[in-house]
């Protein structure tokens, strides 16, 4: 059985544990039962909320059949709305419901703004509140209160109203794509890490702290480990069914003419069968050696995890921390929403006609987003793919869906700190944009860049996307924000430059051209449209043929 364990121990869980990889593997007697401790499986929550299953064989998005329900959701017509929104909420509800009814009655601008800027404070304090209660089963009210910022459906026309009430309801789906109430459930139940902050330094002496960091850790590995794994039996499948159609063809005879117990020599096409049955074998091969490295990594992750969920329980539990998950989450998807707003855009929380502007094909309701990310990859096909152990995988990423007055999408994070290989990265998009498209696009563009900027490291202002458009802005003498000028370009990439107008600098067309490729339909469609795209054509043949590209 030691052979199992031939995965190298992470070198952090070794230093801190005093034991070499292989004893710490090899630990004898059974581990027990933490998951309990750790809030893995809750019995009294029946109405857990649950991570959609990353598949890194999917092919794509699926297609948007139902993007609103055939009846209206009666609590948007329901005249105690905002009684019941508000209920159970104590003081902080009472001051919300009183700064509004200044604000409401004012008539003099300068109060208006002061109490403007009141209401925009007790609201944020107030939804904290009600954040708290979304791990639970939240009432109708309160959830979309969450989802959408709705405090109070009269501040709606009632055109906006109707279309408020047939959004879908739940994710059936099944895409990564967050209203807030189903956010905060999924990071308050354990199902989602909390999204990455300036946390501070971990103490020395906190011993709780450093072990469930190091647990975190190597339960992102092992998560990864068991993608691959997944990954990598289902290509062997595919191998293994492609290989058994091949022998079938290959024993395929027919009786010779006038000798009908003997049967016909290999045709031709069956004569080509060999070498690709041997290219089969050979890929089989080194999927099996893959697959046989996965496995190693992945039991030496479970054994670091049952290990340090061990250390965990002889210290007396998990880590200390200040405040609730939901608690942290909250601030930092206020944050978020200060982003997608910008500086000079308007803050206030609450959804009213006065602001919302928004046409039906640029609400940021689920179904839409999903429908507008599938049309981005059509167009940049490794738009959520990213590199891992020499196979691209096609990781999409979570949306959290915010409901403020933006503009901008932005990527939180491209990664997960403690799983760099197979988690997701974390978008952020503002719900009432002036045109969605836009700014999912200002989202995939920033999570390009920190993708590409994460996998050159040290070298990013040296080699591969993020090495070249900076050595060209450096060249050009730009001012203004790097990656913002970047997104920039990458929006016009991806509405201008895919429909044949030429807008970008011809150096950073042919960046793009290699490390952000179109879709082969749109690089054949280009082709003939441009003796441009047809130079960018023939340069992606030339490197092909010279094992460069």
């Amino acid at each position: 059985m030691a052979n199992m364990f031939q995965g190298e121990m992470d070198p952090e869980i070794a230093a801190l544990l005093g034991a070499d990889a292989p004893a710490a593997a090899a630990s004898s007697g059974p581990v027990p039962d933490y998951s309990a401790l750790f809030n893995e499986k809750n019995e009294a929550d029946d109405d857990k909320a649950e991570e959609a299953e990353l598949d890194l064989n999917a092919g794509g998005f699926p297609e948007v059949t139902k993007r609103f329900e055939d009846k209206p959701n009666p609590a948007f017509a329901d005249p105690n709305y905002y009684k019941a929104a508000l209920s159970g909420e104590g003081d902080i509800a009472q001051r919300v419901h009183n700064i509004l009814q200044k604000y409401v009655g004012t008539k003099d601008p300068k109060d208006k703004g002061v109490y403007r800027q009141q209401v925009t404070t007790a609201f944020w304090d107030f939804l904290a509140n009600v954040a708290r209660k979304a791990p639970g089963k939240l009432p109708d009210y309160k959830k979309y209160l969450l989802r959408f910022f709705m405090l109070h459906p009269t501040f709606l026309n009632t055109e906006h109203r109707e279309l408020f009430a047939k959004t879908v309801v739940n994710n059936e789906l099944n895409q990564p794509v967050y209203y807030l109430d189903e956010w905060f459930k999924a990071v308050g139940t354990g199902v989602i890490r909390n999204s990455q902050t300036d946390e501070a330094k971990v103490s020395k002496s906190n011993v709780s702290a450093k072990l469930q960091a190091l647990l975190d850790k190597a339960n992102g590995k092992k998560d990864g480990a068991r993608s691959l794994l997944k990954a990598k039996d289902e290509e062997r499948i595919n191998l293994e069914r492609v290989l058994r159609d091949r022998i079938k063809d290959l024993t395929d005879h027919y009786p010779l003419d006038g000798l009908p117990d003997v049967n016909s020599c290999y045709t031709d096409t069956q004569k080509k069968i060999f070498s690709e049955v041997h290219e089969l074998l050979k890929n089989l091969m080194k999927n099996d050696h893959d697959l046989d490295l996965y496995l190693k990594d992945f039991y030496q992750a479970e054994a670091d995890v049952k290990t340090l969920e061990g250390k965990i329980a002889d210290e007396g539990g998990g880590a200390e921390v200040d405040m609730g998950a939901v608690d942290t989450e909250f601030n930092t998807v206020r944050q978020m929403a200060k982003m997608t707003i910008g500086r000079q855009g308007n803050h206030f929380p609450i959804l009213t006609s006065e602001y919302f502007r928004c046409a039906p094909n640029d609400l940021a309701y689920r179904e839409n987003v999903i429908s507008i990310l599938a049309k981005i990859e059509s167009i940049d096909p490794e738009a959520f793919c990213r590199s891992y152990k020499n196979r691209l995988n096609r990781i999409v990423p979570y949306v959290v869906l915010v409901p403020s007055y933006g503009d901008y999408g932005v990527c939180w994070e491209p990664f997960d700190r403690f799983n760099r290989a197979t988690s997701r990265a974390r978008l952020a998009l503002p719900m009432y944009p002036k045109n969605l498209f836009i700014a999912i696009l200002s989202a995939v563009g920033d999570l390009r860049w920190q993708v590409a900027k994460e996998k050159a490291s040290y070298y990013w202002m040296e080699e591969g996307l993020t090495g070249n458009y900076y050595q060209w802005f450096q060249k050009m003498k730009l001012k203004g924000d790097l990656k913002d000028t970047f997104i920039d370009d990458y929006i016009t990439w991806m509405t201008k430059e895919s429909e044949a107008t030429q807008k970008l600098d011809k150096e950073v067309r042919g960046i793009f051209w290699r490390h952000i490729p179109f879709s082969q339909t749109i690089k054949e469609k280009l082709r003939g449209r441009s003796y441009t795209y047809q130079d960018l054509y023939q340069r992606d043949l030339n490197r092909a043929m010279s094992d460069g590209y």
